[in-house]
């Protein structure tokens, strides 16, 4: 195994709910109300589409909503790994990744273990670079046992809600969470941020139409058939786990440049003195208006 280098569940391809999309010259994030499943080949500037995007809709006009999915692991944090994360603007490389207490950072030195503040706290995370992102594999249909969809965030309401989901049904199910039956299920909330615009977020839940106690049966069943032909779940998940520790860095540097793109677009430019705010802008106006009004006043 090359050492420096985090071995990761295999990919057959990505979990989006928005794209990326050319404006005014620039290349820049558009978000969706539906899920997308992309291979990893991309064809003027967009991923082209998996065969299994089109399998789950029931018509061409149907918006995908729900996935059935299964993890790979028993392990929550193999199936989802959520970090601070923080990305060099010019090339595009992971710098920093952080889990508020201990972050990795790369430094002229090398790669050094820091302590981490938390972006709020941290001099390197001013304006806003550096934000929670998680990573999420799934596995989507019986094809490939191993093979897994990758579903990539920086939402809080996604991240919360997965993390407090993959936790909850662990120790439901007794620690068969790779074998319970689940679904990918996108939601909608509105928020004083949003000010009051549907944002979408992503949850795991049991499949539809199942009760706790059925998709429990289940994994319990699945569970007992998978140790009956040898399948040895624990040690996947060491082998997983000794990948992931295997690289201080999760994403590559040709991934980290998709990521960026899509996840960490420039934020806007700092206000100016030439760039005041629309409520500043108004009073300007009507403060000359009067001056005009007194003027023209014999």
């Amino acid at each position: 195994m090359l050492k420096g280098l985090a071995i990761t569940p295999p990919v057959l391809g990505r979990i989006a709910i928005g794209k990326v999309v050319e404006r005014n010259g620039k290349r820049l994030p558009e978000k969706d109300d539906q899920f997308t499943l992309t291979s990893q080949v991309q064809h003027d500037g967009q991923w082209l589409l998996h065969p299994l995007d089109k399998e789950l809709r029931t018509s061409a006009t149907d918006k995908l909503r729900a996935i059935p999915v299964r993890l790979l692991f028993n392990d929550p944090q193999l199936n989802f790994r959520a970090h601070y994360a923080l990305f060099d603007r010019a090339s595009g490389r992971p710098l920093c990744i952080g889990d508020g207490e201990q972050c990795k950072r790369r430094t002229q030195e090398g790669i050094q273990s820091l302590p981490c503040p938390s972006p709020d706290g941290c001099p390197l995370a001013q304006g806003g670079h550096c934000k929670p992102y998680g990573r999420l594999n799934v596995s989507i249909g019986d094809e490939d046992a191993l093979g897994s969809f990758v579903f990539r965030t920086t939402g809080y309401n996604s991240i919360r809600t997965l993390s407090a989901r993959l936790e909850y049904f662990r120790a439901l199910s007794g620690g068969r969470l790779a074998c319970l039956p689940l679904e990918l299920r996108l939601r909608s909330k509105s928020t004083r941020q949003s000010h009051g615009t549907p944002i979408y977020y992503v949850d795991l839940t049991l499949r539809q139409g199942m009760s706790v106690e059925e998709a429990l049966r289940d994994a319990r069943t699945l569970d007992e058939a998978r140790r009956e032909a040898g399948f040895d779940q624990a040690a996947l998940d060491q082998a997983a786990r000794n990948g992931l520790a295997n690289g201080a860095f999760e994403d590559t540097d040709e991934e980290s440049g998709q990521v960026l793109e899509e996840f960490y677009p420039d934020p806007p430019a700092p206000a100016s003195t030439s760039q005041t705010s629309l409520q500043q802008r108004l009073a300007n106006k009507a403060q000359t208006a009067a001056q005009a009004n007194t003027e023209a006043t014999p």
